[in-house]
């Protein structure tokens, strides 16, 4: 939409995290089953603009669960907030996701990060309530967006992965760059 000068506006910036710490049906592994999901948001009506790069993550808290694979992918839609975490839950309905109980194992985790800034504090709580602890989300946000400021804190990346608890281990898996566009 163009703001009074003329110009088009910024697309929203919409940021989701993917993870994956057990295999979908048919033997697939956590990296794949990540693959997959954004290739079935795709299917879903969301256009995946880009991911960062794949992440070997321990379990928060830590566990005896399987090391997860986690990224964050930028989305454009036109959904609201709460229309798109329908649209992610049912995508992890769709992998065989059944939530029982809080920080199991699971097939796939579709969380909604941050939808353009916006802070909210009914659900779905914007931004993601636990975002800014988690090494699994920030690692990979800073891969995406590396200018990105906490809507509530104002604080940068790089200030937020300082503060992170150091025993938090994540490793980067493949060539260390961000995908082009799905």
């Amino acid at each position: 939409m163009p703001d009074a000068g003329g110009n088009k506006e910024d697309p929203a910036l919409i940021l989701i995290g993917i993870g994956s710490n057990l295999g979908a049906a048919g033997g697939t592994t956590p990296r794949e089953t990540c693959e997959a999901a954004l290739h079935a948001l795709g299917r879903a009506g969301l256009q995946v603009l880009r991911r960062s790069r794949w992440f070997e993550t321990a379990p928060v808290p830590m566990s005896d669960q399987p090391w997860f694979v986690n990224g964050v992918a930028e989305l454009s839609t036109e959904l609201t907030p709460d229309a798109l975490l329908d649209v992610l839950h049912r995508v992890e309905a769709d992998f065989g996701r059944v939530r029982r109980v809080m920080n199991e194992a699971r097939v796939l985790d579709l969380d909604l990060l941050d939808y353009d800034g916006a802070v909210r504090d009914a659900a779905p709580v914007l931004p993601h309530p636990r975002l800014h602890q988690r090494a699994f989300v920030l690692l990979p946000l800073k891969d995406l967006a590396p200018g990105w400021r906490h809507p509530r804190s104002g604080k940068g990346i790089d200030e937020l992965i300082k503060q992170l608890d150091p025993a938090q281990e994540i490793r980067p898996l493949g060539n260390g760059t961000t995908s082009p566009p799905l």
